[in-house]
């Protein structure tokens, strides 16, 4: 008789590796690795040659990062999806389509389990575990393995385990720092070693993709990006697809420096942690995007997407993001960026991304009412008129409630 077969979110990395031979032990399983490319980078370099050596029957790899970044980024952008106002949700942003791809490939392979490599303190459990719950709810249910929050081994016994079980992870040095770090194409977050104590500064070789300021270029660089009602397209006005545009830009943005953030973060599982990312194009977009808005969007329109962007924030955050409520949301913030439409001009330097310049066809601002110079076309006759109605409410209420002796 066949064995039941489980689908796992696999990296390629000593967790995953040894999740493949630990869920055939211990739930004597067939599994089948999938590895989501969301733009890991060299990482996924390798990775069906190193899920066969641990026992893996079947390797899918699904290249998702149009997907990623067309269904999940974008929307994201619009909506100003930015946790505690810092965090890009780089990582939250991908795990829901990660979790899409398990059901997905569970689905196609027959499998009766999905497997992911979270541990039982952190927020990826509750994303992914949401996630596939809730995408599996109208066909068979799946069952859900998290061998990391199961097997309580501590980082020197895992590799105690994986050298036993025969496999050949990537060593490296013993003076060498190993942070744990997850990397998409919105950024990566960057954990452990020195950078749980928050009071030490984040040494240079945690960061990657940004220079540290002393080797970032003397001159600024100016960069011009286009929007579509809230969608880059373009750069110095050259037309780039979602994934080349966001790629261009973590260089571009790093090479100055640009999208380091050093957060002590509240985990939705109810623990403060110290968490560092490198953002360079969310850092760049978010601040362009916002720059726009200020210019097609009215004062009303501005503080109600402001109010909603946490709440989609948050929803983002704590998994949520398979609800009515966040579906809801995303078709406001596609309505309310109907005419975020335009270009906006940003410099780079020194770790800085500054909006120098905005425009766009459907700009509500209005030279001729703003100026001061001899075309100017505001009423200031008007002004006193609409003065006198504005303090009515206040006057009123002075003369009638407000005694002189209790000022």
């Amino acid at each position: 008789m066949a064995r039941e077969k489980c689908v796992l979110a696999y990296s390629g990395g000593m967790d995953s590796t040894i999740s493949t031979v630990w869920i055939q032990e211990n739930y004597n399983m067939d599994v089948v690795t999938l590895t989501v490319d969301l733009g890991a980078g060299p990482e996924i370099v390798g990775v069906k040659e190193r899920a066969a050596q641990a026992g893996a029957i079947q390797s899918l790899v699904w290249d998702v990062r149009d997907e990623f970044v067309n269904e999940y980024v974008f929307p994201g952008l619009k909506a100003g999806a930015m946790y505690e106002g810092v965090y890009a949700l780089s990582t939250a942003l991908g795990r829901p389509l990660m979790a899409k791809k398990l059901v997905e490939a569970a689905r196609e392979v027959g499998a009766t389990a999905v497997a992911h490599g979270c541990t039982g303190k952190g927020n990826d459990q509750v994303r992914f575990d949401a996630g596939i719950m809730t995408l599996a709810a109208h066909g068979d249910p799946l069952k859900i393995v998290a061998p990391a929050r199961e097997w309580g081994m501590t980082r020197d016994e895992e590799k105690l385990y994986a050298q036993k079980a025969g496999l050949e992870l990537r060593e490296v040095g013993s003076d060498q720092r190993v942070y744990s770090i997850d990397r998409n194409l919105w950024g990566q977050a960057i954990e452990g070693e020195d950078l749980e104590d928050t009071w030490e500064a984040p040494p240079e070789d945690a960061f990657s993709w940004t220079r540290q300021i002393s080797d970032t270029p003397d001159e600024p660089i100016e960069v011009s990006i286009g929007f579509e009602k809230g969608v880059p397209v373009s750069i110095d006005g050259t037309l780039k697809s979602g994934v080349e545009l966001i790629a261009i830009l973590n260089d571009l943005a790093g090479e100055h420096g640009v999208g380091r953030i050093d957060h002590v973060e509240n985990r939705l599982v109810g623990i403060k942690s110290r968490e560092v990312y490198e953002t360079p194009a969310a850092v760049v977009l978010n601040a362009a995007l916002k720059a726009l808005e200020t210019s097609t969007m009215s004062r009303e329109q501005q503080r109600v997407k402001d109010n909603l962007s946490a709440i989609y924030s948050d929803m983002v955050y704590d998994g949520r993001w398979f609800t009515e409520l966040r579906t809801n949301i995303a078709a406001f913030m596609d309505s309310a960026h109907e005419f975020s439409t335009g270009d906006v001009r940003v410099r780079l330097h020194k770790g800085s991304c500054i909006v120098v310049g905005r425009r766009s066809p459907f700009s509500l601002y209005d030279f001729d009412l703003a100026t001061y110079s001899t075309t100017d076309a505001f009423d200031h006759e008007a002004a006193t008129g609409f003065i006198d109605i504005y303090s009515l409410a206040a006057r009123t209420q002075s003369r009638k409630q407000t005694h002189s002796e209790r000022r």
